[in-house]
């Protein structure tokens, strides 16, 4: 055996048992893709064990695009009410997800994840414009960045909301929540949000 053929036996060796750039330590990232191509530089897919990054881009002109697409969902999360603040808890919630969500489709849950906020990241809007006293009505494209925010806003608003007064997890209700949005089901409360966004902004053109 060469010293090549060893080198490349102990990276895979050691990246299976350490986890490394596996995120979570389970799930590799570098087969995961993005078919929508104004995402394609938002979603950011770099390789990463923990999705965890301290807020280093809290400050910066659309720091987002450096922060990872898991860490994100995982931010948002805690934007709801009933989450406010508690990161340990969103993180373990996004984990238990994954691996919910890889039970039942046997695939990379990232990939699920990435299918679902391609189907819910609307692609116009409305906006209000005023006149003297009167106030209309515009519809306006979404910029890519924006898409990305309201898709992963609606995806956790809606696990919350389906995990209220219900006898299921939060993972399990995040884990429905997001394999209806991967196949575009109307049972999923970010398609029917985005569905009602384009339906207003079609008719105020």
């Amino acid at each position: 055996m060469t010293e090549e053929q060893i080198t490349k036996g102990n990276t895979t060796e050691n990246s299976q048992v350490y986890g490394i750039n596996l995120l979570f330590g389970k799930w590799d990232l570098s087969g995961v893709a993005v078919e929508d191509p104004s995402l394609k530089r938002y979603i950011n897919l770099d390789a990463v064990s923990v999705p965890h990054s301290c807020g280093r881009s809290a400050n910066k002109w659309l720091g987002n695009i450096s922060t990872s697409v898991v860490e994100r969902l995982i931010n948002k999360l805690m934007r709801t009410c009933h989450y406010t603040g508690m990161k340990s808890k969103s993180y373990k919630i996004v984990m238990d997800t994954f691996e919910i969500i890889h039970k039942r489709t046997k695939t990379n849950p990232v990939q699920i994840l990435v299918n679902a906020i391609e189907n819910t990241a609307p692609r116009e809007e409305t906006t209000r414009l005023r006149f003297g006293g009167v106030s209309v009505l515009q519809a306006v494209d979404t910029a890519p960045s924006r898409r990305l925010s309201i898709a992963l806003q609606n995806i956790t608003k809606g696990a919350v909301n389906s995990s209220f007064k219900s006898k299921k997890r939060a993972a399990e209700c995040l884990a429905n929540e997001i394999m209806n949005a991967a196949e575009d089901k109307n049972t999923s409360f970010a398609v029917s949000k985005k569905n009602e966004i384009e339906r207003i902004a079609a008719s105020a053109r």
